[in-house]
């Protein structure tokens, strides 16, 4: 069975921005790495909406354009309503331990991503990320540098 890598918003923007950027032009060949060897990669739809949003703000035409082709190309994985009520869970649960991962009146798109990754219900799975974080709490995830092929 092959590794599922789900793209948290920093790789995500990193290989959607048009201005090939050393670490950009990094996390591209990663990628299509990753995709060449077989490993499942997905787009979380709250990564997409995380990236997107500042792509409309910004009125980067070409970032959009990269972001729905890739969207194309790679698995994209819905917010489902599962996904939602276990964000729910692990919100609370932060919040109950002390721990919260982001402020009381936020979305907390981490928790978002987090949900949507183990609501997978797959073995070997981790999110791709530029920030670890909050989200390692929850599930495997590590800088995209150090995600290598299986």
């Amino acid at each position: 069975m092959s590794q599922v890598i789900l793209l948290d918003a920093g790789p995500l923007g990193l290989v959607t921005n048009p201005k090939l950027s050393p670490e950009s032009f990094a996390c591209t060949q990663w990628l299509q790495l990753l995709v060449s060897s077989g490993s499942r990669v997905i787009i979380p739809e709250i990564a997409d909406y995380e990236v997107r949003r500042e792509l409309l703000r910004a009125n980067k035409v070409k970032g959009i354009a990269r972001l729905d082709e890739l969207s194309q190309l790679l698995e994209y994985l819905p917010i489902t309503t599962a996904a939602m009520r276990q964000a729910a869970l692990f919100w609370a649960q932060a919040r109950q331990q002390g721990q919260p991962t982001a402020g009381d009146k936020t979305i907390d798109g981490d928790i978002i991503l987090v949900a949507q990754a183990i609501t997978l219900n797959v073995a070997d799975v981790a999110i791709a990320t530029t920030n670890v974080g909050h989200l390692s709490r929850f599930v495997a995830a590590d800088l995209w540098q150090n995600i290598k092929t299986n």
